[in-house]
């Protein structure tokens, strides 16, 4: 369901139908079962905080299973159920603009106009932005999957989003590359490798032109105590990077001033 047809479903949506009389049904953080009206609960709940409404579940014979990701954006762990979705909450951890991740936090109900049925649909993903706003996803590992329904519950939870100035989006996969290179530097993502703040001024300055990342790291002492602290400025952006290419140490890197600073100064 994509380009016009698909845009036209959700302007139509939003505007009223499928797009109105949402319900959203979700655990407290005191674990009490609460439903509200969708958009009162967009402006008044954390789902940030909150426990998924449902478990992943284990499917036998696939070599994937539930698990558990560390975010160095809230210091929590959070569930996930696929690779794909591993690989999402990655990003999303990455992203300077996410302040709070959860799993499967919030059921969505609502009936169908056309054939008067309930319908429900649970995200799997939970972004917050520093703006206020949030993001509700999906993480599909091919465009098809989850089919008709989730398609038709796309149409509903965009339109519901639009309504309350939230994204409802099926996030596609990153580049291998780009998901390669992130995998390596989020082993660094925890705050102890950052090192002592005359470790990152002096990476600062070893990079504030763009030079190679093992003739970086030389200059600032040994590359087996220096190496971490650049992995873990690569992961948040103190220092930039080609991602779209495979990292290595001949990789140019170069320290974004702006970020840098705020870092050091903070």
């Amino acid at each position: 369901m994509e380009g016009h047809r698909h845009s036209r479903l959700v302007r139509q949506a939003a505007a009223g139908g499928s797009g109105a009389g949402v319900e959203a049904a979700f655990a407290t953080a005191a674990g009490q079962a609460t439903q509200l009206p969708w958009d009162q609960a967009a402006t008044s709940v954390r789902f940030e905080d909150l426990a998924p409404v449902s478990a992943f579940p284990v499917m036998p014979g696939r070599r994937w299973g539930p698990g558990w990701w560390w975010s160095a954006t809230t210091g929590r762990h959070v569930v996930h159920g696929s690779a794909a979705m591993r690989t999402q909450l990655m990003v999303l951890d990455r992203d300077p603009e996410v302040t709070g991740l959860s799993a499967r936090p919030v059921r969505l109900l609502w009936r169908d106009t056309a054939d008067g049925r309930v319908y429900s649909w649970v995200p799997q993903l939970f972004a917050r932005y520093a703006a206020g706003t949030g993001l509700l996803a999906d993480c599909p590992s091919s465009p098809t999957a989850g089919g008709d329904r989730a398609q038709r519950a796309r149409v509903v939870l965009e339109a519901a989003c639009a309504r309350v100035g939230w994204t409802y989006r099926r996030l596609e996969p990153p580049p291998a590359v780009v998901a390669a290179n992130l995998r390596w530097l989020a082993g660094y993502r925890h705050p102890r490798n950052q090192g002592p703040l005359r470790l990152r001024a002096a990476l600062a300055e070893a990079f504030a032109e763009p030079r190679p990342l093992a003739d970086g790291a030389a200059a600032v002492g040994d590359p087996l105590q220096v190496l971490p602290a650049v992995y873990h400025a690569l992961w948040c952006g103190n220092l930039t990077t080609a991602l779209d290419e495979p990292l290595h140490e001949r990789s140019p890197c170069c320290a974004d001033a702006e970020r840098d600073g705020a870092s050091i100064d903070g």
